[in-house]
């Protein structure tokens, strides 16, 4: 039941924050963009780190193509996943009632 709840404000918070990007961005500004206007040497750092600590071809094939996309598609990707996420857990332990057999 705590992941449900975790699961569903992490998904309202992405939401918000994919509303929030794309009203205050340019529209179609890129990921990759927005990234660099918050600091030059972002992208830089995270392409040496992935390539460094996962492997190289991650870079390339997973990263750069989230990169080109709009700003705030991945928040709203994500936020989206995790409301899918917190809607199909279980919601816990349930004591059933045994049924009753009608005549």
């Amino acid at each position: 039941m705590i992941a449900r709840r975790i699961l569903a404000s992490v998904a309202a918070a992405l939401l918000v924050g994919a509303v929030a990007v794309a009203l205050l961005c340019p529209p179609g500004m890129p990921l990759g963009q927005a990234l660099l206007t918050i600091d030059d040497r972002i992208v830089a750092a995270l392409q040496s780190e992935v390539e460094r600590a996962l492997a190289p071809w991650l870079w390339t094939q997973v990263i750069m193509p989230v990169l080109v996309r709009p700003a705030w598609l991945p928040p709203a990707a994500l936020g989206l996943i995790c409301a899918g996420l917190s809607l199909t857990l279980p919601q816990g332990s349930r004591a059933e009632r045994p049924r009753q057999r009608r005549f």
